[in-house]
């Protein structure tokens, strides 16, 4: 697989939400978010900008009831598309580990792109809410997103006192690590298993 190749476009609709996302993982950074949730749509330009993917996403659901299908069907649509243009992972750096502080707030998340699903999610938050946006939907979204790019995901957040400086370490760790995770090896033309697949 060429890195010029590894870019992936998903669909997801269901009778609560409806989203597309598409990920180019040898991007520069460009993103178009439009989910409909403001807070959401900054951490995902966040993460694009800081892991140099291109990402575009946009969708709809039923605020009215509240953001939570939105939010979780943006992670499994993000995370399906991120699984599709990483296909066999040849050649990829595989782990990662980064420590990324925002002011007061310094949060870690450590990567395997392992093919084995699994989010351990260490973070408290001070307040329930940032603006509008329900502090407990980042958990949410990690969990769709490790669940659905099928990798093992550690995040901890160290310290922090201000929520939304949390959730933005949060993601911009998370943009740096998968960053890091899918980098091409030049030394290396197999998958990095002793198992042969991942």
């Amino acid at each position: 697989m060429t890195q010029q190749s590894r870019k992936a476009r998903v669909e997801r609709k269901t009778g609560e939400t409806q989203v597309t996302a598409s990920i180019d993982l040898d991007g520069t950074g460009k993103s178009a978010i439009a989910t409909g949730i403001g807070f959401l749509d900054h951490m995902l330009t966040l993460m694009a900008r800081h892991g140099l993917f291109d990402i575009d996403v946009t969708a709809a659901g039923d605020s009215d009831v509240d953001d939570h299908h939105t939010v979780e069907d943006v992670g499994i649509t993000l995370a399906q598309a991120f699984a599709e243009a990483l296909g066999d992972k040849r050649g990829i750096v595989r782990f990662a580990c980064n420590a990324l502080p925002m002011d007061d707030a310094l949060a870690r998340c450590s990567i395997d792109l392992s093919g084995r699903p699994v989010l351990a999610f260490n973070a408290d938050f001070p307040t329930e809410k940032v603006g509008s946006f329900d502090v407990q939907l980042t958990r949410e979204f990690m969990r769709a997103f490790a669940t659905n790019a099928r990798i093992t995901l550690h995040i901890d957040v160290i310290r922090g006192d201000n929520s939304h400086h949390i959730i933005e370490a949060i993601f911009k760790a998370l943009a740096r690590g998968l960053s890091d995770a899918v980098r091409i090896d030049p030394r290396k033309d197999d998958v990095p298993s002793t198992k042969g697949v991942l």
